[in-house]
């Protein structure tokens, strides 16, 4: 897969313990947050927005400190931070990119209510997703395959490295009791609405669709994708578009599908150590047709000499796979396991009485 420069930030943290204490975190945030906490909505460029003190007090979080453009919230166990002007957002140091930027309002931080119900409430209340299913199934989705050779180096292609990575993987979740099916188990090629269509007649599942990146020699590290909610610009896009506003099937699992690139993209930055490109919005065909939960993962870019290199490595596949694992597992346990809040994703009863318009229970006006 091609993709343009690279950019970011990349977390530098000890490897599982750095990945526990931001799992634990994230788990940790009590169910009833703040409950004497009002919304207030804020109508900023024909969008709406909340102010970071109003998510600060909600979620628990201490007052925004700001230095220059740069925000923070943070406790001894969870932070988030951004800057003014900038879609780049930061949740215990693993790097999202937002739907809008973080922008100003009489000298307040605010930030899109799109990227409070799509991305925040889910990623740090994911136990409060109800619609969320216990899985016993994992998709597994080798990219490319059969004359499609996907990205490329010398010392191999994308489709046998994508392949290699779901074999392992497959080993792992087997290994651990997970039912696992694999879109491709050879090198054959497989039209990318057929791999959809095979993965929904799976229920209680979940879909990852692996590749490695292309762009320029320079360009490194990796990156995750989820589906873009309805009204959110693509990342491969210039600007809004009206199919943008099209709600599509993968968009049932908005919520699902942000909960399990976070659980993929910690594990796989965390374990690899490798640089952070970000989890980021598209629409690509396989994710945007599933209507079960799925990620597309870039390992890493065939492009760059010292990513190239590693990627073909049995080790570092190996760890993909593991990495995998980790996510699967993590995800499993975030929101499919042990008692749930009733309703929708933060519901009313956990949400606060608001004098303006309720957030997390209602969509964005257009």
């Amino acid at each position: 897969m091609h993709v343009g420069p690279t950019g970011g930030t990349l977390c530098r943290e000890s490897m599982r313990g750095a990945l526990l204490l931001f799992l634990l975190a994230l788990l940790s945030l009590p169910a009833g947050a703040a409950a004497a906490e009002e919304w207030q909505i804020i109508r900023h460029h024909n969008q709406e927005y909340v102010t970071l003190e109003n998510v600060g007090r909600f979620y628990q979080l201490g007052s925004v400190q700001k230095v220059g453009n740069h925000l923070s919230l943070r406790t001894q166990v969870r932070s988030l931070r951004g800057s003014i002007g900038s879609k780049e957002f930061y949740i215990n140091n693993l790097k999202f990119i937002l739907s809008h930027p973080i922008e100003q309002s009489e000298g307040r931080p605010i930030i899109s209510r799109m990227d409070l119900t799509k991305l925040i409430e889910p990623i740090l209340r994911p136990s409060r997703i109800s619609s969320a299913r216990k899985i016993d199934t994992v998709v597994l989705d080798a990219g490319h395959g059969g004359h499609d050779n996907g990205a490329r180096s010398s010392f191999g292609n994308e489709k046998a490295f994508s392949l290699d990575v779901a074999l392992r993987a497959r080993l792992l979740l087997q290994r651990a009791g997970f039912k696992v099916v694999l879109t491709r188990t050879g090198d054959a090629f497989i039209p990318l609405e057929q791999r959809a269509r095979f993965a929904n007649r799976y229920q209680n599942a979940i879909f990852i669709s692996i590749h490695f990146n292309s762009a320029s020699t320079m360009a490194t590290g990796l990156e995750t994708y989820t589906l873009a909610p309805r009204g959110v610009p693509s990342m491969a896009s210039d600007g809004p578009k009206a199919s943008d506003f099209v709600q599509l099937p993968g968009n049932v699992r908005d919520a699902e599908n942000i909960a399990l690139a976070c659980a993929t993209h910690a594990a796989l930055v965390y374990n690899s150590r490798m640089f952070d490109r970000g989890i980021k919005r598209a629409r690509f065909v396989v994710i945007r047709e599933i209507t079960i939960p799925g990620v597309l993962i870039e390992g890493g870019f065939l492009s760059n000499p010292q990513d190239a290199r590693r990627i073909a490595t049995p080790a570092y596949r190996q760890q993909m796979a593991g990495s995998i694992l980790q996510a699967v597992q993590n995800y499993r346990n975030a929101v499919g396991n042990g008692p749930r809040a009733s309703g929708s994703v933060a519901s009313r009863e956990a949400l606060p009485k608001a004098t303006g318009p309720r957030v997390i229970t209602t969509p964005a006006r257009r």
